[in-house]
């Protein structure tokens, strides 16, 4: 059973199961749009987190995107850990992929803790280039080198919204627990009885089988998992991180930086997106570069986390760093980079804004 609505020639539809899809209700439109958007919310979220989001989306660029808020992982089930969740999340990107035949092209947008389950369904739906060659069409000699695709389709954008992609363990890296070490070892013991699975892997305290924590094996490729081949295989790789009063997810990990390289923004001012007080391209670094960096430089980090900056740094990043300083909802800075209903959109939307206006469709 699906309520379809249609709103502002905008058509979305929500299954009984929570499911959302939003698209143009005009035929032309709708036809010609091949790129699958990918929405996936954070811990103790639903599809309906990103209901603001995927309905600008489909505003600005009607022709060309589809965009499905996930659904499987919904409330409870965030907490049964990034690995269960990344393989309900592979499951359903594939049913959306059959049930779209025109689909070409694939970007995934997700907030918090959904950055890391939506990284390793990635791993599971890349697929390996094919091995002939493509024919060069170009006239210039030179043969197109085979591409590997996610799921059968083009890796377009991977954007991720407050997502701890360092973990929660570091210092200041769980913002409500103040930078208190105490408090912060204490957490690393006991959030498992909190948020479960979900809450080992987030402060690399999961020991499968003997095996290193989830993230950091989410560093590699392994076996049937692709997680760094399919990261790498994106045109875009953007990080959108609340430099402040995201008492969730600290700015250090959710931007993948050292505190010494925090950059400063207080004298910032954009005027098309206010909120956004600082942008960077950083380029993928080699093992060479990290030579001469020691965690020791550093109080803030220690030896794992070092280990999960400097892998994924092996790819680049855009880092979109913003601020809510001056809002009346800052202090909910974590729910309102992602503007999760109608009241946030005055203060989040210019976020949700540059994310479309540098979207490659």
């Amino acid at each position: 059973m699906q309520n379809d609505v249609v709103t502002n020639g905008i058509c979305s539809t929500e299954s009984v199961n929570g499911s959302r899809d939003v698209w143009s209700c005009k035929d032309s439109d709708s036809l010609s749009a091949d790129h699958l958007v990918i929405m996936v919310h954070g811990i103790l979220g639903s599809s309906s987190d990103w209901k603001f989001g995927a309905e600008q989306f489909v505003k600005r660029l009607p022709d060309k995107v589809f965009v499905h808020c996930s659904e499987r992982n919904m409330s409870k089930l965030t907490l049964d850990g990034v690995d269960v969740m990344g393989e309900r999340l592979v499951k359903e990107v594939i049913d959306v992929i059959q049930e779209k035949p025109n689909l070409r092209k694939i970007s995934f947008v997700a907030h918090s803790v959904g950055g890391l389950v939506a990284r390793y369904a990635i791993g599971r739906l890349y697929r390996p280039p094919k091995e002939e060659v493509k024919e060069d069409t170009s006239g210039n000699g030179c043969k197109e080198e085979p591409m590997g695709t996610i799921g059968g389709l083009e890796a377009m954008n991977f954007i991720t919204v407050a997502s701890p992609h360092l973990g929660s363990r570091g210092n200041k890296q769980v913002p409500f627990l103040f930078g208190v070490t105490a408090f912060e070892k204490a957490a690393s013991c006991v959030i498992h009885w909190i948020f479960k699975r979900t809450g080992r892997h987030l402060f690399l305290t999961d020991d499968d089988e003997g095996k290193p924590p989830l993230l950091k094996r989410m560093l590699e490729d392994y076996d049937e998992f692709y997680f760094m081949s399919a990261l790498r295989l994106f045109k875009r790789r953007v990080l959108y991180s609340n430099v402040g009063y995201d008492h969730i997810v600290g700015w250090r990990t959710s931007s993948i930086r050292r505190d010494s390289e925090l950059p400063k923004w207080e004298e910032s001012f954009n005027e098309t997106y206010p909120h956004i007080v600082y942008e960077e391209h950083c380029k993928a670094c080699d093992a060479d570069q990290y030579e001469t960096i020691s965690t020791e430089d550093d109080g803030s980090s220690d030896k794992l986390e070092e280990e999960l900056v400097r892998g994924l740094s092996r790819v680049s990043w855009e880092k979109i760093d913003v601020s809510f300083h001056s809002s009346r909802l800052r202090f909910a800075a974590h729910s309102v980079i992602q503007v999760k209903d109608e009241v946030m959109h005055i203060d989040g939307g210019d976020v949700i804004q540059h994310m479309i206006d540098h979207f490659l469709t």
